[in-house]
């Protein structure tokens, strides 16, 4: 038994971006459009929603956002209703959007909507519409039912979480994507492969996560090294749809270890979260491996999740998959933990914070407090 969300549409392709103007015409005249920090990019959604007859607000998402970012922004807009929010970036933008297009209609506080530090208090009201149009192949968060929030006085990144936050529309368009710096590109990248390999081994998978998975991982692994080293328009297609594909898999199967860690180390660096998330994937998996016993569903989930690496990165040598992908993620500019931030008597009490994340109820396995610092060991 299980249930599966998903926006109304998602509309995937080079191109599909054109159509947006139109979409959000179908929800009301007035738009609130969250863009990145740099507004030119947006032009050419603003020049074309307004020859559509719509009146458009714009709204920077400059960082991660974080709650006093929308404590301000709900404040700024006051007097300004929109029928649709737009949303027109990277997974932080996306999620800025989500933030705001949940919290517009609600009239508590938004700490008191947050889990883990506010009181996880269930949205008043249905969110505003909202259009996604992902910028980067990586987060899936044009797919997802939460927003992560940076909440700077507690120095982590929690979830404003709800099932009706799940865009309405997903544009998924690998031109709005390609061309990304190499570092961007990378860290998204790792991001899109964690969050399909996660839900795959989540201990919430089903089948129809795992028919997404199944096809991504080895999509993922195989385009990421001609995405980052050549910018190939093909490998920017294929990453697209493990990215879309992921978002889809983790909003219904749940993440695990990595992703438990990383809202913690996020909180504390404000590294880019894909950037952590490749740093702990290969020390995650391998304690995975030390873990799993011969014959169990998971170690064979595993084996295969390893063989895939292994196939792409492995230097012809069995069992060096893990570490190649490691050499290689590095080469291409990956910061470990330490480069992050991170320092090693930083190292217990991340092991001990990230214990209770919500992503680490998905985890195969069981971690105790030494196998958590021997994992953020091995990514330092």
């Amino acid at each position: 038994m299980f249930s599966f969300f998903s926006p109304q549409a998602i509309h995937f392709g080079r191109g599909q971006s054109a159509q947006t103007p139109a979409l959000a015409k179908a929800f009301g005249t007035n738009i609130l459009l969250v863009h990145g920090a740099t507004a030119r990019r947006a032009n050419w959604l603003i020049d074309g929603c307004k020859q559509a007859g719509l009146t458009v607000q714009t709204l920077a998402c400059k960082n991660e956002p974080s709650l006093p970012d929308i404590e301000q922004a709900l404040t700024d807009l006051k007097g300004f209703d929109p029928d649709v929010v737009i949303a027109l970036g990277g997974g932080a933008v996306i999620d800025f959007g989500k933030a705001l297009a949940a919290l517009i209609p609600c009239s508590a506080p938004p700490q008191d909507y947050l889990e883990v530090v506010g009181k996880g208090r269930p949205l008043d009201h249905a969110p505003l519409p909202l259009i996604a149009l992902p910028t980067t192949a990586g987060t899936g968060a044009e797919v997802t039912k939460n927003a992560v929030i940076t909440v700077p006085e507690h120095g982590i990144k929690v979830s404003l979480r709800d099932p009706r936050m799940i865009p309405d529309i997903a544009i998924v368009d690998a031109g709005l994507m390609q061309g990304a710096p190499r570092r961007v590109a990378l860290a998204a990248g790792l991001d899109a492969i964690t969050q399909v390999i996660e839900p795959y081994l989540s201990n919430k998978a089903n089948p129809m996560t795992d028919a997404l998975c199944l096809s991504a991982i080895p999509t993922g692994l195989a385009a990421i090294r001609e995405l980052v080293e050549n910018d190939a328009p093909a490998a920017w297609d294929d990453m697209a749809r493990v990215s879309t594909w992921g978002g889809l898999a983790l909003a219904n199967s749940g993440l695990g270890a990595v992703h438990g860690f990383a809202g913690v180390i996020g909180g504390r660096t404000n590294a880019p979260h894909g950037e952590i998330c490749g740093a702990l994937l290969p020390a995650v998996l391998a304690s995975h491996l030390r873990k799993a016993e011969a014959g169990t569903k998971i170690h064979s989930r595993l084996a295969w999740v390893l063989e895939q690496i292994e196939n792409q990165f492995g230097d012809g040598t069995e069992g060096t998959g893990l570490a190649q992908l490691k050499a290689w993620s590095r080469k291409m500019g990956l910061r470990g933990l330490a480069e992050m931030g991170v320092t090693k008597t930083d190292l217990d009490a991340i092991a001990r914070a990230s214990s209770g994340a919500s992503s680490m109820k998905g985890n195969p396995f069981a971690l105790t407090h030494p196998e958590l610092v021997e994992i953020l060991t091995d990514a330092h």
